[in-house]
């Protein structure tokens, strides 16, 4: 099955939260995107603050957009030059359908 479009989730910094809608609202193509506060839970407390250690999270601010095939290699590009070192995570899972109701 091919895919045309996909999913991308990024967790990013609360400080760096401004920065990233940003970069997201700048793009050429103009696609919408959803932000919203996430706990992140792992087992490598590198890192942490001591009060992070000891609620067993790090807050983070989760960003998702459905991004076009065509778009992905632009925009991870982009991400990867304005937020080198940043630690940002992030996956692309395929989109299966997406649409208004």
């Amino acid at each position: 099955m091919s895919h045309e479009a996909f999913l991308l989730t990024l967790n990013v910094s609360p400080s760096l939260e401004e920065a990233m809608v940003d970069c997201l609202l700048s793009l050429a193509w103009r696609q919408g995107f959803t932000s919203f506060p996430a706990n992140v839970h792992d087992h490598d407390h590198q890192g942490l603050s001591l009060a992070e250690q000891v609620a067993g999270h790090q807050r983070k601010i989760r960003f998702q957009m459905y991004v076009e095939k065509q778009n992905i290699s632009a925009l991870l590009t982009k991400l990867k030059e304005d937020f080198a070192g940043a630690g940002l995570h992030y996956w692309l899972v395929p989109a299966i359908e997406q649409g208004l109701i």
